[in-house]
């Protein structure tokens, strides 16, 4: 995984970490939700934020959200998120079983890093 955490300011609706991927620096804004869902899942921001930033393929979720999937082992990392004023927001994740949600990869439906 090339993406690395280079900055995390607290936000009032969460955290705003700063990420870099190959010198491409990128924000994305975790809800206070998702945090409390990375604890009980034991997700560090780096597996999220390589979740969000490489991901293995990205499906439309409810609301016009995006679900972007990566897999860990026989598990999934779904990572749920939309644009609130141009900056990804991270909603919520999960860390169910493959088979229950994957589809194969390579369908992407967005990409935060284009």
């Amino acid at each position: 995984m090339n993406v690395i955490i280079i900055d995390k300011v607290l936000h009032p609706k969460g955290v705003l970490f700063t990420f870099d991927k190959n010198g491409k620096q990128v924000q994305i804004l975790f809800l206070t939700h998702a945090i409390e869902r990375m604890e009980k899942w034991k997700l560090t921001p780096e597996m999220v934020g390589g979740t969000l930033l490489e991901p293995e393929e990205v499906l439309i979720g409810h609301h016009n959200r995006f679900i972007a999937h990566k897999c860990y082992g026989e598990h999934i990392l779904r990572a749920v998120y939309e644009y609130a004023n141009l900056i990804p927001t991270l909603i919520t994740v999960y860390f169910p079983y493959k088979d229950r949600y994957y589809e194969g990869g390579e369908r992407f439906e967005n990409k935060i890093l284009k």
